[in-house]
């Protein structure tokens, strides 16, 4: 076929702008880079010497489809430098806030921006004409995610009712119980969408990859636990930093991370989670992914979009547990002293772990601050995956072998903005 050059100047429905290049020489991929343009979004230099009450709330501005767990992640890491346990009462209700963030950002993903690949359309908006039920199906389920957010984090997006030590306000039980009805509902919805994304025709490809998320003994992972990889490690969020390597690569603004002991680039997400995690599904989501046959060791990126029907399945079922509960007692946030020290925490955002570290001062400053996005994590392995698959989807046509290619890279659902603290595509044959 010679050497020539494909071009897509921009690819739409991801979070976020940057480019692909793909240099090739007959058939042979010589290389392939994701390359991120973002400009640097400095938010780390922003936190210091602010007050460590800020970091929430700025925090949440990184990004507008994940400001949970930017706040989650912060509030965990300053907590552990300043000593302070939450009650089981107010961590209850961290993961309830965060059951909506999967809720709306996994219903937002699978529906409008992962589906139409599958079904052949260009956008959503072209797929709703054939398929509106299941479009306004997806817009239900990110509306309920949306407002289980403005209940608990004070608004919908960039939520601002999020502090160290726990909340500055709690819902009422009546607030609460208004929210039960949608979500029975909510819940057959996420089974039925997890059904009908499962039914897609998936392409028939698998890559090596080292997957890793969090894991807790008792619960599906979402603000806690220790690092777990597919190889049967187990990695203390302190230890984040040693383990885990972040590298500037020329041609692109976001970081790329590697884990050290290995040299390799590795996964974070949906995937990942469920492959690690099966077990800790709550037990509707259990039940389906054994109903749909999902792989005990899922290889393939695009049925990402079904671990994020089970992870959805999930949130709603374990939202509505915490829904019919007691009413929330006591105080909203537990009180603390500034002390000088050195915090870290991890949480899992809709798409992967998310790292913070912070370093106090005596008088409640952010001296330091580290944060580490997962889809700057997930960068590699997205090029690694890249450069296998395009030797699959490779052919003289050029529009159709760049629009596989943005296919693939929709499976991981980057959040590009967020990485660089997506998609044009240019395939350059020499």
């Amino acid at each position: 076929m010679g050497n020539r050059t494909i071009k897509v100047e921009t690819m739409s429905r991801v979070e976020g702008e940057g480019g692909l290049y793909i240099r090739l020489s007959g058939d042979v991929v010589d290389e392939v880079r994701l390359e991120i343009y973002e400009p640097p979004r400095l938010f780390e230099a922003l936190l210091r010497g602010r007050p460590l009450e800020d970091t929430p709330d700025i925090t949440a501005r990184i990004c507008g489809i994940c400001p949970v767990a930017y706040q989650m992640s912060s509030v965990h890491a300053l907590e552990s430098a300043l000593e302070v346990t939450v009650s089981p009462e107010i961590r209850r209700l961290r993961r309830l806030l965060y059951c909506g963030e999967w809720i709306e950002s996994h219903g937002l993903h699978m529906h409008l921006l992962h589906a139409p690949d599958f079904l052949g359309f260009d956008s959503g908006l072209e797929m709703a004409k054939q398929f509106p039920d299941e479009v306004n199906r997806g817009l239900r389920l990110k509306k309920h995610g949306n407002q289980l957010v403005d209940l608990l984090g004070g608004r919908a997006i960039h939520p601002i009712n999020v502090c160290v030590g726990g909340f500055y306000r709690l819902p009422k039980r009546k607030e609460f119980q208004t929210l039960i009805a949608d979500f029975e509902w909510g819940l057959g919805a996420a089974i039925e969408t997890t059904r009908w994304v499962a039914g897609f025709d998936f392409p028939d490809f698998e890559t090596d990859c080292d997957y890793i998320s969090l894991s807790h003994p008792d619960e599906y992972p979402m603000n806690e636990g220790v690092m777990k990889t597919s190889g049967g490690d187990l990695i203390e969020v302190s230890h984040y930093e040693e383990e885990f390597e972040e590298r500037q690569v020329p041609h692109s603004t976001a970081l790329h991370a590697i884990r050290k002991s290995t040299g390799r680039p590795y996964l974070l997400g949906p995937l990942s989670r469920v492959n690690l995690n099966r077990d800790k599904l709550a037990p509707a989501s259990r039940k389906l992914a054994d109903e749909i046959g999902l792989e005990p060791l899922c290889r393939n990126p695009h049925k990402a979009i079904i671990a994020r029907g089970l992870e959805i399945v999930h949130a709603y079922e374990e939202a509505l547990t915490i829904l019919r509960g007691d009413q929330p007692q006591g105080k909203s946030r537990e009180t603390y002293e500034y002390q000088a020290g050195e915090g870290m925490a991890a949480t899992e955002a809709p798409r992967g772990t998310l790292f913070h570290r912070y370093v106090v001062d005596e008088a409640g400053k952010i001296v330091e601050a580290c944060i580490i996005p997962p889809t700057s994590q997930n960068q590699a392995q997205i090029e690694a995956d890249l450069k296998q698959w395009i030797s699959h989807v490779i052919s003289e046509d050029e529009q159709e072998t760049a629009r596989k290619c943005e296919n693939l890279v929709r499976a991981y659902d980057p959040c590009i903005s967020c990485s660089t603290h997506f998609l044009k595509v240019k395939i350059e044959r020499s």
